[in-house]
């Protein structure tokens, strides 16, 4: 694969964030070589990498002055309390400010908190949404392992209360890609694709396994199942634009990529968009 568009799919990759984002778990071994400008083998989707990207995010700077202000505030609220109902608000604070400003293991930590005080199927989808995020930012295997048990036991207890939560089961799966079962989350995102095969978040997310182990037909047939669900997702878009380059498809890529230009906001990805296009015209 062209290194230029290695370094694309990459850095857009680990740096989009958010529901839709591939954790850096599935960013094979061989691409992360190549990015650092050596080289190595190639992994497939049911092997759990040994190596994984990093994200400028993972290092994040200290908190300001004034951060530091609104979580020592909320802290005082926190540990000030016996009262439950309190307690659980105050958490929720600083779960929401800590999400906020990006500092996603302490924000998983009181969302948890709250969860455990008041654990409705609100509280325990936060919990499990944001282990999620911290585990999706996690460079240390030892973390990541840590983080992806814990969003997956409060997404289990999400699941206990209602079944029918096939978001929380198709984010639920990509914790087992970098375990030792990868192949048990690849069959849980394929049991919500059977039970809704126009559910968003498992056909995004199995088109992003199809790129991790370049099978970049598959990846298009995912990602434009996904878009006659929801024309209006820009990052399902632009992956399949980059999945159409790959399969040599140059002329249709730069369509899709000019509708992603014209429409996404996100810094990275129109930074991504550019280096595609000197790559494809």
């Amino acid at each position: 694969m062209n290194r230029s568009i290695l370094l694309v799919i990459v850095f857009a990759t680990v740096l989009t964030g958010g529901l839709y984002s591939l954790p850096k778990v599935v960013v094979n071994t061989k691409e992360r070589k190549l990015v650092e400008g050596k080289e190595s083998t190639k992994t497939n989707e049911t092997e759990a990498p040994k190596e994984r990207a990093s994200s400028p995010t993972e290092h994040s700077a200290p908190l300001t002055s004034e951060q530091q202000s609104t979580v020592n505030k909320l802290l005082q609220q926190y540990t000030s309390t016996a009262d439950s109902k309190a307690k659980s608000t105050a958490a929720l604070q600083l779960s929401d400010f800590y999400s906020q400003i990006r500092k996603f293991d302490s924000a998983a930590k009181y969302a948890e908190n709250v969860a455990l005080l008041v654990p409705t199927e609100a509280n325990l989808l936060r919990a499990g949404d944001r282990y999620y995020d911290a585990f999706g930012f996690a460079v240390d295997n030892q973390k990541l392992a840590k983080l992806g048990a814990k969003a997956r036991e409060w997404y289990q207890k999400a699941l206990d209360k209602n079944p029918n939560l096939l978001n929380v089961k198709a984010n639920l799966a990509m914790t087992y890609v970098s375990t030792e079962t990868p192949m048990q989350g690849i069959m849980m995102l394929r049991e919500v694709l059977a039970a809704d095969p126009t559910n968003e978040v498992a056909l995004f997310n199995l088109g992003l396994l199809s790129m991790r182990s370049n099978q970049y037909e598959k990846a298009v047939e995912r990602f434009r199942q996904l878009l006659k669900v929801r024309p209006e997702n820009m990052k399902a878009r632009f992956y399949m634009g980059v999945s159409l380059a790959q399969t040599g498809k140059n002329k249709e890529a730069l369509e899709e990529l000019l509708i992603v230009k014209e429409k996404e906001k996100d810094p990275t990805i129109q930074a991504a968009i550019a280096e595609l296009e000197k790559e494809l015209k």
